[in-house]
C-alpha cells in the first residue's frame, strides 16, 4: 500500500507547524490586512491579527492561489504516492471547486483525492484525523475520499457571537441593526448544517446565548445523532476566536458537565473566521468520529 499524505487547511484550527504533531500537512489560509497578504500561522500570530483588528485595520480574506495549492501538492508527491486534501467546505469557500478542478489535470488525477464534506473548524479537524487513521489502516486515497463524503452530514456546529461590528463590516447585517443589537445586548446564534451558515437565533446576552447553543446541540445529539453517541462515534467541540483564558475555561468546562459521556475536542477558530466574527465568538458542535 501507498504512502498517503492527509492534507488540510488552516481553517480547520490546526496551525501549519502544529501539523507535523498531529501528521497532517496544513496549507495557511491568507487574510488581507489594508492591502497586505499574511498567511495564518506563517508570518501572523492571534496575536497579531487581533491587536490589528481592535485598531481598526482593514481585514479582508481570499482562498489560497491555484499555485499555492499545486506546489504544496508537488512536495507532497516527492515522498506520497497519494494526497487527501481536506478544504473547508465549499459552501463557505471557492478553495474545494478551485482543488477539484486542479486535480483533475495531470499529473493530479488519480493521487489528489479533494474531499468536500462540508465542514470547517474542530469538524474540518476531525475529518483529518479520521482521514489519517484510515490511512493506518490500510485505505486507498479514492477509498478515504469516499467515506469522509458519505459521512458529511454527521456533524453540527453553533457560532455566538460576542459583537456585531465584524457581520456589520462583512454586509452581513445593516448598521442600523448593528446599532440596535448593541444597545439590546442582543447575541446573533448563528448554524452551519452541511456547509451553509445560517442564522438560528438571538440571545440577550452572552449567557443566554451560550444557553440557547447548548440546547440546540443537546436537541441534536438526543435525535439525528443519537445512535453514532451509543456507538462510541460521536465527540463534542468547542472552539472560540480571541477569548479570556478564564472565560475560555469557563466554557469548556460547562460544556463538559453538559455531556460528560462525550470526549470533548477543542480546536481555535481560525483567523478567516475570525475576521468575520471578531473577538469573542464561540462555537460549539458535535462530529461524528470513527469508533
Amino acid at each position: 500500500m501507498g504512502k498517503i499524505a492527509i492534507m488540510a487547511d488552516s481553517n480547520c484550527g490546526i496551525m501549519p507547524e502544529e501539523g507535523a504533531s498531529y501528521g497532517i500537512h496544513i496549507l495557511p489560509m491568507p487574510v488581507i490586512i489594508d492591502g497586505e497578504t499574511y498567511y495564518e500561522g506563517v508570518d501572523i500570530s492571534p496575536d497579531d491579527f487581533y491587536s490589528r483588528q481592535a485598531v481598526g485595520s482593514d481585514i479582508t480574506t481570499s482562498q489560497p492561489s491555484p499555485g499555492e495549492v499545486t506546489a504544496m501538492w508537488d512536495r507532497l508527491l516527492l515522498t506520497y504516492d497519494e494526497i487527501v486534501f481536506i478544504p473547508m467546505s465549499s459552501g463557505l469557500s471557492g478553495t474545494c471547486q478551485t482543488a477539484f478542478l486542479l486535480a483533475g489535470d495531470e499529473p493530479y488525477e488519480g493521487r489528489v483525492f479533494v474531499v468536500d464534506n462540508h465542514r470547517i473548524s474542530v469538524t474540518q479537524a476531525q475529518s483529518a484525523l479520521d482521514a489519517l487513521e484510515l490511512a493506518r489502516q490500510g485505505r486507498t486515497g479514492a477509498e478515504i475520499k469516499e467515506i469522509l463524503e458519505r459521512e458529511a452530514m454527521d456533524a453540527t456546529i453553533f457560532i455566538a457571537v460576542d459583537t456585531l461590528e465584524y457581520l456589520k463590516k462583512g454586509g452581513r447585517i445593516t448598521a442600523a441593526a448593528a446599532a440596535l443589537g448593541t444597545i439590546l445586548r442582543v447575541k446573533p446564534v448563528l448554524t452551519i448544517q452541511g456547509g451553509k451558515l445560517d442564522s438560528f437565533a438571538k440571545a440577550r446576552g452572552t449567557a443566554a446565548a451560550f444557553h440557547v447553543m447548548l440546547e440546540a446541540l443537546r436537541s441534536d445529539i438526543d435525535t439525528r445523532f443519537s445512535d453514532l453517541a451509543a456507538q462510541g462515534q460521536l465527540k463534542i467541540g468547542l472552539a472560540n476566536t480571541l477569548m479570556d483564558p478564564d472565560r475560555l475555561e469557563h466554557f469548556k468546562e460547562a460544556l463538559q458537565a453538559e455531556f460528560p459521556d462525550l470526549e470533548l475536542v477543542y480546536f481555535p477558530l481560525s483567523m478567516s473566521i475570525g475576521t468575520h466574527v471578531g473577538p469573542g465568538g464561540l462555537g460549539i458542535g458535535a462530529v461524528r468520529c470513527l469508533g
